[in-house]
């Protein structure tokens, strides 16, 4: 009984991380980076406090952290008139 939910978990989540991968494919940048921040500050916030609210102020400050870290990265690169990044 215990070897088919456990069968069962891993399935559940191959099928959860194939999703998640193909629903970041139309994401920019921007949304990547700050749903990165998001995620991470979330389980942070969970395995520090142990508590709800302490993975939801987690998941802001995180996302406020993969923000600030997208407007640094987009300061060091900008487009050439064929569309292609430069790094400066």
């Amino acid at each position: 009984m215990q070897i088919k939910s456990m069968k069962q978990l891993g399935l559940a989540a191959v099928m959860v991380a194939g999703l998640a991968g193909q629903g970041c494919a139309n994401m920019s940048d921007t949304d990547r980076r700050v749903g990165t921040g998001i995620g991470i500050g979330a389980v942070t916030g969970a395995l520090v406090t142990g508590r709800p609210g302490g993975a939801a102020v987690g998941a802001v400050l995180g996302g406020a952290g993969g923000y600030l870290y997208d407007r640094e990265k987009k300061r060091r690169y900008y487009y050439d008139r064929y569309g292609r990044r430069v790094y400066r």
